[in-house]
């Protein structure tokens, strides 16, 4: 007989689901209830000041490989399929479903009824399941907390499903691994197994919302928000990982809105979560304060960074386990954030790149048409270090800055980002946080420093009006002269010692670029691939 253990259980019962014969179902546990149940089975330590320290087994990522949505009626003709959205058959998802469910059964599980989507027009109930405490307290972290009153009759829209410990058989299952990733739409139904990485459950969701909203005429986007003076003083950051979006969006002196995933609406931008998701290998506690704080209190989830068995304190520098640490903590413990996590439209964009050939300019003004080229494009590069077997400067590209959460055609959103600008006037920004001077390994990574003063500048307005030149490569508008920044570091040509190695290194870069559109330029208009670079 299962049995209910609760704070308050929603009359939308498990049953719903598939579920039955569980051992104890817990409902909406507290945040000191789920470290008790973690702690209890052995799933984490608590460190120095009170966060939460749990490790990911062999998965400290994303598994991209292992992701897929069902082909069905609702999808068949809206995903774009290819390697990113990769199909799985109704069939085979209703078998693996089953399989989970008698996995399930005589096990407790944790359940957490929550909300993705701040704007009370767009949100989505959403309901989470799962086998751990610490993946139940990080659903509770990310997604946005239901009131007491809204849990008793919370019917979620969208559940998802976590058994790290149940493992799929690619013989059986039709999976490619024992580790799986599937979303159904026309079940509202997320199946997540073999991985005990815990953002998997808050990208799935991310990719639901992804398909749902633009059918709404809401643009969803992988940036963080923050605002100045007042909630119509919005600006978006845009990056992969290591382009220093959060830290960059998380300001002293602007309120933080979020830091990874929100919706353009007709009403203004509304963030998706309840929390935010840091990467925290090497964190500086001078440069980045709010965020180094956070990894020193209760109620954050620190995965895979090390810390001192008998001190219990931590090593931030450490990246034994992983490069990819990170501090999973609730938005609202954060002393400037906006806890409503609505606001107006952004006056500025920023798509931050790392560019690791030393080739792009510190900051560039775009036009609307650039700005659907690179933000179709979606530009960093990785440096050694940074992932497995990358040893050279290696150029990445990632569609509306996401790519692996869009199920959609990118120019889909691509065109959304063009109403949005030519409704609202936001200027759109490139701000090159990676190299100067020289590729890595020759050249230097810019400060922060520099690029606080660059984004500073953006947004005070400083810039609005600065003279520009056009670079004559990549054909970029880039400002003369930036307040706090030496002149010299805004031509990227003139910081090289060899200045034909710069002209090869650029030719090179533009060339990547180029090649990396052709697959989008048959649903590009002729404004658009006029925007490429020219060299």
């Amino acid at each position: 007989m299962t049995v209910i253990s609760k704070q308050v259980a929603s009359s939308h019962g498990l049953e719903n689901h598939g579920f039955s014969d569980l051992g104890t179902v817990y409902w909406n546990l507290s945040t000191s209830a789920l470290y008790e149940h973690a702690l209890r089975n052995r799933e984490g330590t608590v460190a120095h000041l009170g966060p939460l320290v749990v490790r990911t087994g062999s998965h400290t990522g994303r598994s991209p490989n292992d992701k897929f949505i069902v082909k069905d009626d609702v999808t068949a003709d809206k995903v774009w399929w290819g390697p990113v959205n990769k199909p799985f058959e109704p069939a085979a998802f209703d078998q693996l479903h089953r399989r989970m469910m008698a996995y399930f059964q005589g096990k407790d599980v944790y359940v957490q009824d929550c909300f993705a989507g701040a704007d009370p027009k767009y949100r989505l109930p959403v309901r989470v399941v799962t086998q751990y405490a610490w993946h139940n307290l990080f659903a509770r972290i990310m997604f946005i907390k239901a009131k007491p009153e809204e849990l008793e009759n919370h019917v979620p829209q969208f559940t998802v499903i976590d058994a790290p410990g149940f493992h799929a058989s690619p013989e059986v299952d039709e999976t490619l691994s024992s580790t799986f990733i599937l979303v159904n739409f026309k079940r509202r139904m997320v199946l997540i197994g073999g991985t005990e990485y815990a953002g998997e459950m808050k990208k799935s969701i991310f990719s639901v919302l992804n398909f749902l909203l633009p059918f709404q005429g809401v643009m969803p986007m992988h940036c963080s928000a923050n605002y100045g003076k007042d909630k119509d003083d919005v600006a978006l950051f845009f990056g992969l990982s290591g382009t220093g979006k959060t830290t960059l969006s998380s300001d002293p002196n602007r309120v933080l809105i979020g830091d990874d995933e929100h919706g353009w609406s007709d009403d203004g931008i509304f963030n998706f979560e309840g929390g935010c998701y840091a990467k925290v290998i090497r964190l500086s506690k001078t440069g980045e304060p709010e965020i180094y704080q956070k990894t020193r209190q209760f109620g954050t989830v620190l995965e895979n960074v090390v810390l001192d068995s008998v001190t219990r304190r931590l090593d931030l520098d450490d990246d034994t386990y992983t490069e990819n640490t990170r501090a999973a903590y609730a938005i609202d413990t954060i002393s400037n954030a906006d806890r409503s996590g609505v606001a107006g439209h952004p006056k500025h964009i920023i798509f931050l790149t790392a560019d690791a050939f030393g080739v792009l300019p510190p900051v560039a003004k775009l036009t609307p048409e650039q700005a659907m080229y690179h933000f179709i494009s979606g530009y960093t590069a990785k440096v050694a270090g940074t992932e497995r077997g990358v040893k050279d400067p290696t150029a990445t590209f990632s569609a509306c800055f996401g790519a692996p959460f869009m199920p959609l055609h990118p120019m889909d959103y691509a065109k959304l980002l063009r109403e949005k600008l030519n409704k609202h006037g936001s200027q759109v920004w490139l701000i090159n946080t990676g190299w100067t001077g020289g590729g890595y390994g020759v050249g230097e990574r810019m400060s922060l420093a520099v690029t606080r003063a660059i984004v500073t500048s953006v947004l005070d307005g400083s810039l609005k009006d600065v003279e520009t030149v056009e670079d004559p490569i990549f054909g970029l508008h880039v400002p003369v002269s930036v307040p706090g920044v030496p002149d010299e570091l805004l031509n990227p040509r003139s910081t090289w010692a060899d200045k034909d190695a710069y002209d090869a290194k650029a030719r090179e870069l533009a060339g990547k670029f180029r090649d990396n559109f052709a697959k989008y330029e048959s649903q590009a208009g002729e404004d658009v691939l006029a925007a490429a670079p020219k060299g």
